[in-house]
């Protein structure tokens, strides 16, 4: 069964995992969270190929996920935004945080690649902290983020490493040559005069066989 399949099913969970379930599509969105909206960009924190990195956000946007913002026209160049769609989803982004610190580590000195603080009660997120009601949905807008240095080193490595695979090394100028020397063609051989003068002696001189005849 594909995914075009398990979209048209009536559990809400299949359809979801049809939109989500795709781990590229769960990354992409973190990163827009972070502020991470343009193209290379993305492509240099999530490691992903251009070709896949493409698919994946237009698949996203036809899904609703997403938006193009148009930021160049000159060349034509987009970034990505998440939809209202897209945000409902960073709940669950948040519970992936929670679960990947309890089960996969923190940083080496046990503190998260980014403290969390929410911004209405100054609160740092820990793992008992509890997503507040109020009938306000929870979006990532509403915490204050501080990268560990331990992540921002990372982060900044991931963008050194893919500026340096995107750098076109600079083509060495071909050497110039200089065009082959044209052999010059022999001169035709000119007779010796000395020859020249036996060979006319010889034409005007009568053989004696030409004598008897005569």
């Amino acid at each position: 069964m594909g995914w075009d399949e398990i979209s048209n099913s009536v559990c809400p969970v299949a359809r979801a995992l049809a939109l989500v379930g795709d781990r590229w599509t769960m990354l992409i969105l973190m990163e827009l969270v972070r502020g991470v909206h343009r193209f290379d960009e993305l492509q240099a924190q999530t490691g992903m190929s251009s070709h896949l990195l493409s698919t994946r956000l237009k698949r996203m946007e036809q899904d609703g996920l997403i938006e193009r913002r148009a930021y160049s026209e000159r060349p034509p160049r987009y970034a990505y935004y998440s939809t209202k769609k897209g945000q409902e989803l960073d709940p669950v982004l948040m519970m992936l945080r929670t679960w990947g610190r309890k089960w996969e580590g923190d940083c080496a000195d046990g503190q998260p690649a980014t403290m969390l603080r929410h911004k209405a009660s100054g609160t740092v997120i820990d793992d008992l902290w509890q997503i507040p009601g109020g009938g306000k949905d929870f979006t990532f807008d509403q915490l204050e983020a501080f990268p560990h240095p331990q992540f921002i080193a990372e982060r900044v490595g991931r963008k050194a490493a893919f500026a340096a695979r995107s750098a076109k090394p600079a083509t060495p100028e071909p050497e110039e040559k200089s065009p082959p020397k044209r052999r010059a063609k022999a001169a035709p051989a000119v007779a010796k005069p000395a020859a020249v003068k036996k060979a006319a002696a010889t034409v005007s001189k009568p053989s004696s066989r030409t004598r008897r005849a005569a």
